[in-house]
């Protein structure tokens, strides 16, 4: 949402620093005194008339006022703090928030889809502007090609109508899903005020031929896997401009085509990353987001990872209403988030699965011991299982390790008490992983890991270990998702990229490859929150459209032995051919574009995969696991 409240007294304020600038520019010149008096008479002129031509209290009441709509608009609070009010299908009373136009129009006021009813925009520029500039919204993520109907501006007196009585401003009557308000004329100019100003302006981080981003990398990121994510980012950011309309205007060879309407408009920009690497403590992150953000605005955060706490990140996002797009982290944020998208909640679905998974059991284990380390994700999931399993007669015994030390010596210590009929779950990474070969699987007893920390099958686990092992897996098995990843894995191989981990690599290719679809349906309408909101959207049509035009380039691929690919701006470049019809595998159909089964975003939600499996290593297979149980869902 961009709404700034000190909007009514900047502009005047421009002038008279601009004024000021003249003064001291022309003092510090070589012009005569007599030069000098004229032109400080002009600039004292230039003062008095740049200054506000209300007065203090008025200015305050207008601010107060963008203030009151503001509330009305999302919240359906009156500004006497009554519950805004309405009807709908002629006699059925909606208040507060299930009242208010957000619920409908949603916070960027750019509209939406309910089932077969399209909600159209209501910002300042689709409502008010002149006849003859017509602002175009892609409105149903169904149907590409439909847009928002073209209709005469609104006045304040025509608006006022559509509110209360429901009629639009050619004077037929509007659905009856839109509520007749009760509004005083103080309220209702309010709405107004708030209506005229919404989503106006592009912001922060767009201009005419450009978009802005950052990435966000925690200093506790292993080198390895942080510069194969840095390579690998702005390879497909460089890829993604060299084939938009300002590259082909400039003599470039366009690649790719999203939409129609984002060619025919011109509304293609240029990608601009920057890479915000922090420092130091957790403590001192948002600081330092901050500090960039100032010096640099971006539109959103694509991608990112961390290894410890995201909650800096998080909460600079909140804080400054800035897109979060779908970092990899182990421990995203639970707390209600206009602006956050992840892939899952990582250790804290986790637990929730094997909790479900232990309760289901003929035979539940009576004792689970939980061995973690004392940072942020570990204290997260060893406490969402115990919540997780409480009021079970499941009883739990927490096992910290030190966060400095020798880790065999920690774990072979907390090993030991482990009994035969005992269950444990053990939140390790890979380094501690290795530790284990000095403390020996006891003979009865289940282990369970988290394939979210530790790498899942790729885990170093010793040939003494594997056989015990279980992993709490929240991936598509690996045979289902050889189809989904095909075209994630060819656009490694054909820029020579090394897959260090396929989790943190296919989410960023996700990421990146979204983002581009998501912009480019926004067309020109460049507002964070309706970034957001196309994501909710337009996630399950995509997945299913992309899947399916991959499955058609496979079966292509296996009849004629080899395919250009021109889908999607992180795709194969054109003219680049790739031989993986041997690859095995590859003829099976695509359920979606990622490592996991299935994505789905919905109003609302922020985290796009819901469940996990309890998955086992095939005994003389490397790196083979099969499933013990069905897809979980807590």
């Amino acid at each position: 949402m961009d709404v700034d409240v000190e909007l009514l007294s900047s502009k005047s304020e421009r002038h008279r620093n601009v004024c000021a600038c003249g003064l001291k520019q022309y003092f510090s010149s070589g012009k005569t005194i007599f030069m000098r008096i004229a032109i400080i008479f002009l600039l004292c002129i230039c003062v008095v008339i740049s200054l506000p031509v209300i007065s203090q209290a008025e200015e305050l009441a207008s601010v107060d006022e963008l203030a009151q709509g503001r509330r009305i608009y999302l919240d359906g609070k009156l500004p006497s703090g009554a519950p805004l009010t309405g009807v709908r299908f002629g006699s059925s009373v909606v208040s507060g928030a299930s009242a208010a136009c957000a619920s409908c129009h949603r916070r960027s006021g750019m509209g939406s889809v309910e089932g077969d009813v399209l909600v159209p925009p209501i910002t300042g520029n689709f409502l008010f502007s002149p006849g003859g500039d017509q602002h175009l919204a892609t409105m149903d993520p169904r149907v590409s090609k439909r847009f928002n109907q073209a209709h005469e501006p609104y006045t304040d007196t025509s608006l006022a109508n559509a509110i209360l009585h429901g009629a639009n401003n050619s004077g037929r009557e509007m659905s009856v899903l839109m509520p007749r308000y009760n509004l005083t004329q103080p309220e209702l100019k309010a709405l107004t005020a708030y209506l005229k100003q919404l989503s106006m302006h592009w912001s922060p981080g767009v201009t005419d031929d450009s978009i802005r981003f950052a990435m966000v990398i925690t200093p506790d990121v292993d080198p390895v896997r942080r510069n194969a994510l840095i390579e690998m980012v702005r390879i497909a950011v460089n890829q993604k401009n060299g084939s938009t309309m300002t590259a082909k205007r400039s003599g470039g060879k366009r690649q790719h085509m999203v939409s129609a309407a984002e060619m025919v408009l011109g509304t293609e920009r240029n990608w601009q990353l920057d890479v915000w690497e922090l420092q130091g403590a957790p403590e001192s992150w948002g600081e330092q987001l901050v500090t960039r953000y100032r010096s640099q605005p971006v539109f959103a955060l694509v991608s990112g990872i961390s290894n410890s706490t995201w909650q800096p990140v998080h909460d600079f996002c909140e804080q400054e209403q800035v897109p979060c797009w779908f970092p990899s982290v182990a421990l995203p944020v639970m707390t209600e988030s206009p602006y956050s998208l992840y892939f899952s909640r990582g250790v804290i679905l986790e637990a929730e699965v094997l909790a479900r998974h232990l309760l289901s059991q003929k035979i539940s284990p009576q004792h689970l011991v939980q061995v973690f380390r004392d940072n942020a994700e570990g204290r997260a999931a060893s406490q969402a299982l115990t919540q997780a399993l409480a009021g079970s007669t499941v009883t739990i015994e927490n096992r910290m390790l030190k966060t400095d030390g020798a880790a065999e010596d920690s774990l072979r210590s907390v090993m030991n008490t482990i009994q035969g009929s005992d269950a444990a779950m053990l939140w390790l990474r890979p380094d501690d992983i290795v530790a284990l070969d000095k403390a020996k699987p006891v003979s009865g007893a289940k282990y369970y890991f988290s394939a979210e920390l530790g790498q899942a099958e790729y885990a170093p686990f010793s040939s003494a270990w594997k056989p015990s092992v279980r992993l709490v897996y929240p991936y598509e098995l690996p045979e289902m998702r050889v189809a989904n990843l095909a075209n994630f894995r060819a656009w490694l191989n054909i820029r020579k990229l090394p897959l260090v981990d396929e989790a943190m690599q296919s989410e960023a290719f996700f990421a990146l490859n979204f983002l581009t679809d998501t912009v480019s349906e926004m067309l020109n309408n460049l507002y964070r929150d309706y970034l957001i909101e196309r994501a909710e959207n337009m996630m399950n049509k995509r997945e299913g459209g992309k899947a399916e035009q991959e499955t058609r380039d496979r079966v292509a691929l296996g009849q004629a032995g080899e395919l250009e690919r021109k889908h999607g701006a992180m795709t194969v470049d054109e003219g680049a051919r790739i031989k993986i019809s041997s690859q095995p595998g590859l003829a099976n159909r695509s359920h979606g574009t990622t490592i996991y089964p299935h994505l789905s975003l919905g109003p609302g939600q922020r985290f796009a995969s819901k469940g996990g499996y309890i998955v086992r290593f095939d005994e003389g297979v490397k790196d083979r696991i099969i499933a013990e149980s069905a897809w979980i869902i807590p």
